[in-house]
């Protein structure tokens, strides 16, 4: 039955737990624990054996090596010509169409002739296609690694160095910029970059380091593409308006070349203008047409290439060069260039930026590798991804390419329409092959500014993570001020620096995380071994006299300050002022009672008429200088600090016996952490009150016994299985009756024993240290 309307159905019901389980076990602590159940021992090896079993070779391992090294071995035999060859076919065609046209519009961001963006498009899919593990990737060039790779070639070599004079006929002479030499430098430098952001990337997947890419989180990604698309956008503003600006690197580049292209927008050629916004205009609708019908158009529409066609037809046909003056490709050689080897003296110049690259071409290409991975069920190998994009990097430095990865709208293409395998991509290769050979003439007439608006076309899908942020914010707030700041970094420091400071922010939010970890003070649910935050629900049970704390984090060097704090909170005192206090209470009871100004009868205490009691002056705070100083060691009385004293001073109460740190949530201890530890327990004993830890995973115990943790007084059984077991634990002690001694019968002792007083009296005349400098000792003793 419909529901009425303007009335939402009732939400499904719960699903009901009926079932119930009891346990019946001992209490365990660690030490019971070990003595009943033996512990396995872990196999050690010696370093032959480690090294014989590495170096053993069969038949089985033999191959798993070869088809780890060269993924083509796996998937190329399981191949299923009937199902896929078409599919790929299809698939090639349509990605290769799309490719060459990105590859030229790409050469632009590079600062090279649009040829090479050809070459960059074709070379490293040859090799990909061997050692790469992803089957959809579409390898080439990407539009964020080839601004970067711009900005490298522009600033080695900028217009000023290629500055020569000229004339033209008249008395005065002019400047120009020799392009013919400018380009041929720049493309030097380009190819270099590549071969070195190669060798790197061989080098990191060699030494198995893929995980360099996990510190590249999501929302940090998120972010620097986003500032790379407004870099990109800026830099083809002046190619679609046809200005000329001067070539700015470094920090706020972008601010000074957006001011500069504004300031010479009066210069702006019309037909490149027009050209241009329509090339945006049209490529952005008929892309959001393909996003929103894709289910029911079998094939995306080509819309660059189709626009690139007409629009070559259009300048060819009016003249636009000559009429119009406006800016087009000129001369594209067709062919191929013969390797070369690149200048590899230039490395040491452009070492830092080719790291940046590196990395950043690896993590787009695995972050895009592993979502049609997952949607596809199979695995890609990361540090295997580094050696294909290596050697691919590699061969394309020889054959004059820039830096490849992949691009999100060419590998939308070769999955949309089909593509299985990298069959697919070998196909787009001879697409763009034939473009090199025979097409690349028909596109001389071309307008940049065209080539310019598709790049800015294909920014959208970056430009639309702008709207992650604010569900960013809702989700996690840090995640989102690393987006933010990520974005600002790179457009402001550029985008070498700015990923740098994005990936240390990002760290530094980490450090923090763990430095100010979460805890919470635990209560018992009834009748369950489950203990959960007392903040966070109700009829939540406290034992009497025990606190439970969970600190959510290893502890260690730069949590420690935190950790004790946190136990401070949950006690409600500080044991060091308590233990202080209590001391300064007890010397001013031993003080009157030498001077007898204070007594201990059977009726109470009492004064002798005339004498004034010093003691009951007001409290100084124990922050003050003169309350540091305390004795080295405690006077071995007993009394009961919960009750009134016959002296004013402020003891803080205690009102716990016992305090449990449940330790689930701590992964690893260093030294510090330790010792730290070690003076928490010190420090609460001096005050009567256990600590009890629960639910340490045995490598945590392992260090704390070689840190020294241990000793006569701190032993294993104080360790538990459980926090449940260490309550049950508390429950079932019997409290002795005499623990305790009243404050009458301390002070009689006191009278009785003046010998002792005295000894005392001296003993804390000659030796003050603070009791923190005295643990630290008894620690290192």
């Amino acid at each position: 039955m419909a529901a009425p309307a303007g009335r939402l159905p009732p939400p499904p019901p719960l699903p009901e737990y009926s079932c119930s389980y009891v346990v019946s076990r001992p209490v365990y602590s660690e030490l019971a624990f070990q003595q009943q159940h033996e512990r396995r021992l872990p196999e050690r090896k010696t370093l032959r054996e480690s090294l014989a079993k590495r170096c053993s070779c069969s038949k089985k391992r033999a191959i798993g090596v070869l088809k780890s090294v060269l993924p083509i071995l796996d998937w190329l035999p399981k191949y299923r010509i009937k199902e896929w060859l078409l599919s790929d076919i299809i698939s090639g065609v349509s990605t290769g169409l799309v490719a060459t046209l990105q590859g030229m519009a790409y050469a632009l961001l590079a600062a090279v002739p649009v040829e090479y963006g050809l070459y960059s498009a074709f070379f490293p899919i040859l090799t990909y296609f061997f050692f790469g593990t992803s089957r959809h990737i579409s390898v080439g060039p990407f539009p964020v690694v080839s601004l970067m790779v711009g900005s490298v070639v522009q600033s080695m070599a900028p217009d000023e160095n290629f500055i020569i004079s000229s004339s033209n006929g008249s008395a005065l002479n002019s400047t120009e910029v020799d392009t013919k030499a400018r380009d041929a430098e720049r493309v030097l430098i380009a190819t270099t970059l590549t071969l070195l952001v190669g060798i790197i990337q061989l080098i990191f997947g060699c030494l198995q380091i893929g995980f360099i890419v996990r510190y590249l989180a999501d929302p940090l990604v998120g972010g620097f593409t986003t500032a790379a698309a407004f870099q990109v956008l800026v830099s083809q503003l002046k190619i679609v308006f046809n200005v000329s600006t001067k070539n700015y690197n470094g920090v706020l580049s972008i601010i000074y070349t957006l001011i500069e292209t504004f300031q010479n927008i009066g210069d702006t050629n019309i037909a490149d203008l027009i050209a241009g916004l329509l090339t945006i205009v049209i490529c952005m609708a008929v892309k959001e047409l393909n996003d929103r019908f894709k289910h029911k158009i079998p094939i995306p529409i080509p819309i660059e290439v189709i626009v690139t066609i007409v629009a070559t037809g259009i300048s060819y046909g009016a003249d636009f060069e000559h009429k119009y003056n406006a800016g087009i490709v000129k001369s594209i050689p067709s062919g191929f260039l013969p390797p070369v080897l690149p200048p590899v003296n230039l490395f040491s110049e452009m070492l830092t930026s080719a790291f940046s690259i590196a990395v950043v071409a690896y993590a787009i290409a695995v972050s895009v590798g592993k979502v049609y991975a997952t949607k596809y069920d199979y695995t890609i190998n990361g540090n295997q991804e580094f050696i294909a994009f290596g050697i691919s990097n590699i061969f394309s430095g020889f054959f004059s390419c820039f830096v490849a990865t992949t691009a999100l709208s060419r590998t939308a293409v070769q999955e949309s329409t089909g593509g299985k395998t990298q069959i697919a991509g070998i196909i787009s290769a001879g697409i763009v092959m034939i473009a090199i050979v025979a097409l690349g003439k028909l596109l001389e007439p071309l307008q940049k500014s065209v080539l310019a608006a598709v790049v800015i076309a294909n920014l959208k899908g970056m430009f639309m993570q702008v709207c992650d942020v604010p569900r960013l914010w809702r989700q996690n707030k840090i995640d989102a001020v690393i987006w933010v700041f990520t974005c600002i970094m790179s457009i402001i420091l550029g985008l070498d620096l700015g990923l740098l400071a994005g990936l240390l922010f990002g760290l530094l939010t980490v450090v923090l995380r763990v430095q100010f970890p979460s805890w919470n003070g635990l209560g018992n649910i009834p009748s369950t071994d489950i203990y959960k935050s007392i903040k966070n629900y109700k009829n939540i049970e406290e034992l009497e006299g025990v606190k439970i704390l969970r600190f959510s984090s290893p502890i260690f060097y730069g949590n420690v300050d935190g950790l004790k704090k946190c136990i401070k909170s949950t006690v409600g005192f500080d044991a060091i002022r308590v233990y202080n206090k209590r001391l300064k209470a007890l010397r001013r009871i031993q003080k009157l009672i030498k001077k007898g100004q204070l007594r201990a009868t059977k009726n109470g205490i009492v004064t002798d008429a005339g004498s004034t009691n010093n003691a009951f002056e007001a409290d100084e705070d124990i922050e003050e200088p003169e309350e540091l100083d305390v004795p080295t060691k405690e006077i071995e009385i007993q009394v009961d600090w919960n009750a009134e004293l016959p002296v004013k001073v402020n003891v803080p109460k205690v009102p716990i016996h016992s305090l449990v740190l449940d330790c689930g949530a701590m992964s690893f201890l260093d030294v510090v952490g330790v010792k730290s530890l070690r003076l928490v327990v010190k420090e609460f004993q001096r005050i009567n009150v256990n600590v009890y830890f629960a639910s340490l995973q045995d490598h945590v115990i392992e260090k704390m016994e070689k840190c020294g943790f241990f000793d006569d007084n701190i032993r294993k059984d104080i360790f538990f299985m459980t926090v449940h077991d260490a309550i049950l634990h508390l429950r079932n002690q019997v409290k002795s009756p005499n623990g305790q001694d009243s404050i009458l019968e301390t002070i009689t002792l006191i009278q009785d024993c003046k010998d002792p007083l005295e000894f005392m009296e001296a003993e804390l005349t000659e030796e003050e240290l603070d009791v923190q400098d005295e643990a630290m000792r008894s620690l290192a003793s």
